[in-house]
């Protein structure tokens, strides 16, 4: 990925002719976090180009100074993070489809699969990444926004705190119930599933 700081230098000196590699540096992310904020793949695309053309409009108003001193990281979350929370607010019914996550969710919530290989393991880190996501899918809002930009986006806390306009002590309590909440909802699940595999 280019550095941030190179491209709003770029950014502040010609808008028109970097913007597209600002896309490309960011296009994925901004799926990403989209997808797993809204749980469909059509909306998380949508919601990741309007994101480029809110970001567009912006730097085309900002002074050249004020885009080098932007965190893009944190700024562009802002932005997706805000347009998907439009588009969870006008859903007449939470409709949640589970999705897959490319990556599973790091430290000790990873999916472990014990030193297995094959397709019988390849099947079983995919079923286990599909409920993560679900899990996911169904925190509140600010728990989910936390955690998927800390633990899938992987922002520092202090670029969290910036991305979601809260002190930086919040962010880390929003992740670590988030987190608390994914494990009670993760265990909970295991333990029905077993429960129905012996009835």
């Amino acid at each position: 990925m280019e550095d941030d700081a190179s491209l709003t230098i770029a950014l502040a000196d010609d808008l028109d002719g970097t913007f597209e590699r600002l896309v490309r540096a960011h296009q994925d992310r901004l799926y990403s976090i989209a997808l797993r904020m809204l749980g469909d793949t059509g909306d998380a695309e949508e919601a990741a180009q309007d994101a480029f053309v809110r970001a567009y409009r912006a730097l085309g108003r900002y002074e050249a100074k004020r885009i080098r001193e932007l965190q893009l990281r944190p700024w562009l979350a802002t932005i997706v993070l805000n347009l998907c929370r439009s588009r969870l607010a006008r859903r007449p019914v939470v409709v949640r489809r589970q999705v897959s996550l490319d990556a599973p969710l790091p430290g000790d919530l990873e999916p472990r699969a014990e030193e297995a290989r094959g397709p019988a393991a390849a099947t079983a880190r995919r079923a286990s990444a599909e409920a993560w996501a679900g899990l996911l899918l169904n925190l509140p809002p600010a728990y989910r926004s936390a955690v998927v930009l800390r633990h899938v986006d992987g922002l520092s806390y202090p670029e969290l705190a910036i991305a979601l306009d809260r002190p930086e002590g919040t962010v880390k309590a929003q992740v670590h119930r988030g987190l608390a909440m994914l494990r009670t909802a993760y265990e909970s699940a295991d333990r029905r599933e077993r429960e129905e595999m012996t009835a």
